[in-house]
Parts: structure tokens; sequence; C-alpha cells
């Protein structure tokens, strides 16, 4: 297969950056993208050209470390992790524009890596649960029904990759931090920050420079772990019942 690659290159975050093409071969439709990167950082290594910096660790689409615009859409042409993408989805003489993450609050490092530290200062304002000192409490101390703790499983499924605030219009982080936020206010164990944690959380990912939310709906399209729309509107219930309650914390009635 042979492909046009225009990638997105930037020496340093205050350099200029601009789109670069390749002309690259020999890849197999079996490679994922990364390894298809991997194959043209190979070219430009042996040419005494600077390798394509891009963001990588486990490449099996649970860590969110990768994250790159493909064609447009936040990691690509199906609804999975960069690194899960596969060369196979794309055509022999195809061009793929490849981009980083657009976003205020997502600084370009350097080529297709972004800094994203603002997610883990987003979940350092109120990601956590109280844990007294002493043993650890029975496993089943404390009772979780089953809906509860399906609910809580299917938003603990956010990775943090960013796809969902590179594919809002808006720049929007709500669905990530509903994900974080739904996650632990709705088990009994997030009962004593439940109200601290949304007020903490939305503050922190305000203060981060994140877009408002409108509602278009592109941040669950492009999630690759499915963390429902429904989610957003769960955290801003959540929200106006701590700012009513003065976020005094717990569950209260």
């Amino acid at each position: 297969m042979k492909l046009t690659l225009r990638i997105w290159r930037q020496r340093a975050a205050d350099a200029a950056g601009a789109m670069t093409s390749y002309e690259v071969t020999g890849i197999s439709e079996d490679m994922s993208f990364l390894e298809m990167l991997d194959h043209l950082n190979e070219e430009l290594i042996l040419a005494g050209d600077e390798p394509v910096a891009f963001d990588h660790d486990c490449r099996e689409g649970i860590c969110g470390a990768c994250g790159m615009v493909i064609n447009g859409r936040a990691h690509g042409p199906e609804r999975t992790t960069t690194c899960q993408l596969h060369m196979r989805h794309f055509a022999d003489g195809d061009t793929i524009d490849v981009e980083p993450w657009r976003a205020a609050a997502f600084p370009v490092v350097k080529d297709l890596v972004v800094d994203r530290s603002a997610f883990d200062r987003v979940i350092g304002s109120g990601g956590y649960v109280s844990v007294p000192t002493g043993s650890a409490p029975e496993a089943h101390a404390t009772p979780v029904p089953k809906p509860v703790a399906d609910l809580a499983f299917e938003h603990a499924e956010c990775i943090g990759c960013g796809a969902c605030v590179a594919a809002c219009p808006n720049g929007s982080a709500m669905l990530f931090t509903s994900a974080k936020v739904v996650h632990l206010n709705v088990l009994p164990q997030g009962g004593p920050e439940r109200e601290s944690r949304v007020l903490d959380m939305v503050g922190a990912m305000d203060a981060e420079g994140f877009g408002g939310c409108t509602n278009t709906g592109e941040c669950a399209t492009a999630c690759p772990k499915g963390i429902p729309l429904q989610s957003i509107a769960t955290m801003n219930r959540e929200f106006l019942r701590a700012s009513l309650r003065g976020g005094r914390g717990g569950r209260g009635a």
C-alpha cells in the first residue's frame, strides 16, 4: 500500500507549525496506524530527518495516551483509539491528513504531541473518595445495587484520551468531566464528596479554559469507550443540586 501523509510538524510549543507531506510505501493493511507512523519514522531517521513526535504507551486501547485527528476526525474513521485503528480502513493511494488535538486547553508540545495535563488537574480537584485510616473494609460491607454498579462501570471506562475535546467544536471537556463525576457520585463510597466533587471539578474544568457545552453531541460520537451523552445531563443535575445546597457535601435528602 502506498500513501501520501500530510502531517502537522511543529518543532516546539512556541514555534510555527505547518502541514508537511510524505510519501510512504510498503504499508500492510494489517498494520495499526501507529505502526504505520513507526514505519514512516524509520524512513525519516535513515534519511537523517527528524522523526514525527506522537504520544503512545500501551497500544492496546486502554491507556488513552495516543490521540490525533485523522482526516478531520478524532482517532480517525472508526470509533476506536488511534492505536487500534488499522490501515485496512484506508485504500492504496489515499491522502491522509494527520493533526494534533485542537483545543485551547491542549497546547501543542511538538508535532502531534499535546499537553493534556489539564485533565490531571480536573481529576485532582475532586476525582477521589475519602478513605479512613485503618484496615480495609470487607468487600461486601457496602452493598451496591447492580444498576448502580453498571452505571458506575460504564462511566469508569473513560480513558481520558481527549477525543471528546478534540471533536467538540467548542473544545469542551464536559463529557470527560461528567464521566469522572458520575462514576463516583452514583456510588455510596462517593457520598461524602458528592457535592464538593461536582462543584470543584466543574470549577477546575472552567479554569483550564475548556469551552462550553452546546449539546452538539460530537463528543459522545467520537468517544472510543462509548461514554453516553446523557452523562452530561446527569452532571448538570448534580451541579444544580450541589449549588442549591451550598456544596456542603453528603447525600442529604
